[in-house]
């Protein structure tokens, strides 16, 4: 999630190719996603249906650790609630080091032991139609959720808030940066992911019951 030059350079040096093969295959991870998603406001060939729909941001700082952990996790829990007609789920950064790339590898390989695809995201940067598109912006940390409060019209800053306010396992404000860290850190973040989402499903299917467009936390 990290502003630095070198990106995964070091972790691939670290991590075999024959590995990263064996893991998740060279194509899936190294090959751009196939028109999976033009990253702009929320999935633009979705948009145009979404008037109705709840619209929840998951925000990191690159968008290519935590925010897409959570938005694998949260997806597979509204396609398992049956909700996929009725909830829109995404994520972005705060900032564009990584615009365009994949998950870190780790974050790919730690999801993908637990059922969770995140191979087919790619890293955007948020803009200002997300503030207004959007029901639920939730921050996986402080330093981001006050970087959004710095730039987001005062008439949607409701909408911002932490994903951890929505744990109930792990008693925690934020989803720590395992960029830095070893492979740990990234179940770590899928532990807490998990937790947050679980909430944050309940809170989510209220809202679409009764959809009001802008009306989130």
């Amino acid at each position: 999630d990290r502003s630095v030059s070198r990106g995964l350079g070091d972790v691939y040096k670290r991590q075999p190719y024959t590995f990263l093969q064996k893991a998740l295959g060279a194509r899936k991870l190294l090959q751009p996603a196939r028109g999976v998603r033009e990253r702009g406001v929320i999935n633009s060939s979705i948009k145009k249906n979404a008037k109705n729909m709840v619209k929840v941001l998951f925000v990191c700082m690159g968008n290519i650790c935590r925010s897409p952990t959570a938005e694998a996790v949260f997806k597979k829990m509204v396609k398992e609630a049956g909700l996929t007609d009725k909830v829109i789920v995404d994520s972005a950064g705060t900032h564009g080091y990584h615009v365009g790339e994949a998950p870190d590898v780790r974050a790919q390989i730690a999801g993908r032991k637990r059922g969770y695809d995140l191979s087919e995201l790619r890293a955007r940067q948020i803009t200002s139609d997300d503030f207004r598109e959007c029901d639920f912006i939730l921050a996986m940390d402080w330093e981001n959720l006050t970087a959004m409060q710095q730039i987001c019209p005062p008439m949607y800053k409701h909408k911002l808030a932490l994903l951890m306010r929505y744990a109930t396992e792990y008693d925690t404000a934020v989803v720590p940066d395992p960029y830095y860290g070893g492979n740990e850190g990234f179940n770590t973040v899928l532990d807490y992911c998990e937790d947050a989402c679980e909430g944050l499903l309940e809170v989510v299917k209220k809202r679409a019951s009764v959809y009001i467009p802008g009306s989130a936390l």
